[in-house]
């Protein structure tokens, strides 16, 4: 039995939670973010804290439970804190360039790969091999580190390709000839 539906998101000062209908509006100093919410779970927003109850006990409400309180507990988060993901690039030759909106990635294709970076993300290459996303939404960070990461994934047998900093990747054993 899960028990993250039954825990109390603390909303720290600065930050105010408003529902509205099924929406929830998250307002922050870093920003403002809005979700909708499913009806079944009952929200009590609190002073400086918010709950959620379920009505019954059947699978998807108590899959609801949880995962809407780990929605509104990422929004308190996101519009305090922010998220971020750094990737790196590991390949000779592979290269990473951001010019305004676009990250152009040379990552051993015949023509490099470019990506709109979206206006709610913050996008910084440091240097030729790194990459830092970041922004509010833990959803649009790392939806965003998945699909450049997904431009190169690394390969198993040299390692080569786009992964996140703190990734480990297991190397295979090439052919051994007789």
């Amino acid at each position: 039995m899960s028990r993250i539906g039954y825990k109390t998101v603390v909303v720290p000062a600065g930050v105010e939670v408003k529902r509205d209908g099924d929406d929830v509006t998250v307002k922050g100093p870093k920003g403002s973010l809005t979700r909708t919410f499913s009806p079944v779970i009952e929200m009590k927003i609190g002073d400086g804290e918010v709950n959620f109850d379920r009505s019954d006990n059947n699978n998807k409400t108590r899959a609801l439970h949880g995962t809407m309180r780990a929605n509104l507990n990422n929004m308190v988060e996101g519009v305090t804190q922010g998220f971020s993901k750094n990737l790196k690039l590991v390949g000779v030759g592979y290269r990473a360039q951001l010019k305004g909106k676009t990250l152009t990635l040379s990552v051993g294709y015949s023509n490099p790969v470019e990506m709109t970076v979206s206006d709610n993300l913050k996008v910084e290459v440091p240097d030729n091999t790194t990459i830092n996303i970041s922004g509010i939404s833990k959803q649009e960070v790392g939806d965003f580190a998945a699909e450049v990461r997904a431009v190169r994934s690394p390969e198993p047998y040299k390692g080569k390709g786009i992964r996140y900093a703190n990734e480990h990747i297991t190397l295979k054993e090439g052919k051994t000839g007789k």
